[in-house]
């Protein structure tokens, strides 16, 4: 039973990020730190990466696929299920949601990323002194400053721009703080990619599949080397990147992103909105266990 239970947890895992990556402004890197499987992810993809180059140079092909076979395949596979489906549902779902009520549903979702905070924080595993306090405050002000530009249209984007696009979006699967969705937005391919799933559309996967294969080798690997090297640095970095991207979530914006003050009739449900996002995070901090130890997963 203990063994169906695990195999069930990490299925739902794979769901909630892949509800992340349907969600603009809410990275699934980030749920994927939540959820205690991150560093799973990570050095997983980047022996995937790493295996796959070997097979243009059969010097290496030895050293790096014993470490493919080693690899937790039917884990990942369950994660990888639960993301499909839960991409699936999720564009056919949260959609109306955030047309109907994006308001409650900004607040909810930026609740969420407050309380996910303490997750890389937690993580680093250092004092968080005033030097990493200054960072993390400089790299919020940058993305605070990036994510407010106006989105871009694009109604009939070309082959390039597909792939493009999806190269630079997967990095927010591995890169807390950045979302996905949110960069779709900005370049104005979140609606069409929308439709493709909604409308399986296969071509237009095809190329956004290739372009995310193509993002995520080139860019794991770094990422790996840098957690492994800097993890501190690195964690403190991803902290910034959180903060920053709360400027997506302020539940009263126009869809040029110019920020509005409250509404006093929305103030308490979006408060309480937002107060159950961070519940929610936290419980499920204190159901993982020792969430300061979750890289160790």
């Amino acid at each position: 039973m203990r063994a169906w239970g695990a195999r069930l947890v990490d299925t739902v895992r794979g769901g909630a990020i892949g509800v992340a990556e349907i969600i603009p402004g809410v990275s699934g890197g980030t749920i994927a730190l939540l959820v205690g499987i991150y560093d799973t992810l990570i050095s997983s993809a980047a022996v995937m990466v790493r295996a796959a180059l070997a097979l243009f140079r059969p010097s290496k092909r030895l050293r790096d696929w014993p470490a493919l076979r080693a690899l937790p395949w039917f884990r990942l596979a369950l994660i990888a299920a639960g993301m499909l489906v839960a991409i699936v549902a999720a564009a056919a779902v949260i959609e109306p949601l955030i047309d109907q009520f994006p308001e409650l549903t900004r607040a909810f979702f930026a609740g969420l990323i407050v309380a996910s905070l303490a997750v890389p924080i937690r993580m680093v595993g250092e004092p968080f002194g005033l030097s990493r306090i200054v960072l993390v405050l400089a790299v919020g002000a940058g993305v605070f400053l990036v994510l407010g530009f106006a989105p871009l249209n694009q109604v009939d984007p070309q082959p390039w721009m597909i792939i493009s696009s999806a190269a630079l979006a997967v990095c927010a699967l591995v890169l807390p703080g950045v979302s996905g969705s949110f960069l779709l937005l900005s370049l104005g391919l979140y609606q069409p990619t929308l439709a493709a799933v909604n409308d399986r559309d296969f071509g237009y996967l095809g190329l956004f599949i290739a372009g995310a294969l193509l993002g995520l080798g080139s860019f794991v690997v770094l990422l790996q080397w840098l957690l492994q090297r800097a993890r501190a640095l690195t964690l403190t970095v991803m902290t910034g990147l959180l903060l920053g991207s709360l400027r997506a979530l302020w539940p009263w914006q126009t869809d040029e992103r110019v920020l509005l003050t409250p509404v006093i009739d929305q103030l308490v449900p979006a408060l309480l909105w937002a107060a159950l996002g961070v519940v929610i995070v936290v419980a499920l901090m204190v159901l993982e266990g020792r969430p300061a130890a979750q890289h160790k997963r």
